[in-house]
């Protein structure tokens, strides 16, 4: 067992198997997941856990090169935006794009997995790109 970092055994597993250029959405409680993509459920209750608790720790274990929001992250939850921009900087990400919601929605059927958090703040979704260490 691990002692620190990353301990939900299936998200370790999607995110030690991705490779550069694959997808991973973490999710607030309400993103619809499309047919045949993974779903990896994390959400206990309303709120638990958080998504920006799920982000932190997914990229204390995946490189990411870049990342995109919705849009409607940026014009209607600014403030999640900018911790969202702030969690990637941290870990040397400055690539971060944005596409409407609809057009968010669609590109989550090519990604490994979508996580499922807690969250019910609308738009809290972000879709990461797996990048390379080297």
């Amino acid at each position: 067992m691990r002692r620190t970092g990353l301990l939900h055994a299936e998200l370790l597993a999607v995110v030690g198997g991705m490779g550069h250029g694959d997808f991973l959405v973490i999710a607030d409680a309400g993103l619809p997941v499309p047919s045949g993509v993974r779903r990896i459920d994390l959400a206990v209750r309303e709120g638990m856990p958080p998504f920006m608790a799920v982000v932190e720790t997914v990229l204390g274990e995946l490189v990411v090169e870049s990342a995109v929001l919705a849009t409607q992250t940026e014009e209607q939850r600014p403030e999640l935006a900018e911790a969202l921009r702030a969690a990637l900087r941290d870990v040397g990400v400055s690539a971060v794009s944005c596409l409407p919601h609809d057009e968010f929605k669609l590109r989550c059927a090519g990604v490994r997995a979508v996580v499922r958090t807690g969250e019910c703040t609308p738009y809290a979704n972000v879709l990461l790109v797996a990048g390379v260490p080297f």
